[in-house]
């Protein structure tokens, strides 16, 4: 899950996922794949975001197993839900790249997780803003552990204590930081 600013205290951010396996043409190669699709209402930062973490997703893959041509073999459509609520920023970026991985990998993201952070293409953490109000949002959905941008360190530790009791706070500088918490390593 994903965090979000709003005018409102902060949002939970849901992407979702879903792969579409090509079949194969007469020669048996496959038809199709290594494509990414997008729906919901982003903006164009938000767009753009979803490019740079499908690159990621694809680079990361190759580190971690480098057997497994998922993304080669597979389309992949990314949507965030809640079309009617315009959504721009790229603070999702590595909730993005999680997701796809969690896809390409068949491995589940800890439940209680949420995470922000600017992902860039070669895979740094950066800063975001709106932690109070994405901190707030994690609290109302149940979350206890947080992924925050290394850089957001002290915007988490200027929070009044009665916002962080309870939480589990990890910070990440670069996205395999955040691959081990989403997936327990």
């Amino acid at each position: 899950m994903g965090l979000a600013w709003t005018s409102m205290g902060g949002s939970a951010l849901y992407i979702e996922t879903q792969g579409i396996t090509r079949g194969l043409d007469s020669d048996g190669k496959r038809r199709g794949g290594g494509t990414l699709k997008t729906t919901g209402q982003m903006g164009d930062v938000m767009k753009e975001s979803t490019q740079i973490a499908y690159t990621v997703a694809r680079a990361r893959l190759a580190d971690i197993d480098p057997t497994n041509s998922y993304f080669d073999d597979t389309d992949i459509h990314m949507h965030v839900p809640e079309g009617a609520t315009p959504k721009d920023g790229p603070s999702a970026g590595v909730t993005m790249v999680t997701a796809m991985l969690s896809l390409a990998t068949d491995k589940p993201i800890k439940s209680d997780l949420a995470m922000t952070g600017e992902v860039s293409l070669t895979g740094k953490v950066l800063a975001v803003g709106g932690i109070k109000e994405k901190t707030m949002a994690a609290r109302r959905a149940g979350i206890k552990t947080i992924i925050l941008p290394e850089d957001c360190r002290r915007d988490w530790d200027e929070l009044p204590e009665y916002l962080k009791d309870g939480l589990d706070i990890q910070f990440a500088s670069d996205y395999s930081s955040v691959y081990d918490v989403a997936f327990g390593r």
